[in-house]
């Protein structure tokens, strides 16, 4: 599946190869205005509240640890340092 357009990724879940772990949906990516390519995916942080409380729980996957993109989900794969920083 090609996309080509940002609002394809989002409400995909996310699920990180490594161990398995479901990370949470994708709210928004970060896209290079000159080239237009996606750089990175961005997930709300753990506890946030529908998306309607603030962005400083946000974080980002960088484009280059997302592995294959699906129709309902994105296959990351990330590191235990980078789980660790972010979810727990």
């Amino acid at each position: 599946m090609f996309m080509n357009r940002s609002s394809d990724f989002r409400q995909k879940e996310v699920i990180n190869l490594s161990d398995g772990k479901r990370l949470g949906f994708v709210s928004d990516v970060e896209i290079d205005l000159e080239t237009g390519r996606v750089e990175a995916i961005i997930l709300p942080g753990v506890g946030k509240l529908f998306g309607l409380i603030g962005k400083d729980n946000e974080f980002s996957i960088p484009w280059e640890k997302i592995t294959k993109v699906g129709e309902d989900i994105i296959l990351v794969d990330l590191d235990e340092r980078f789980m660790r920083k972010y979810f727990e």
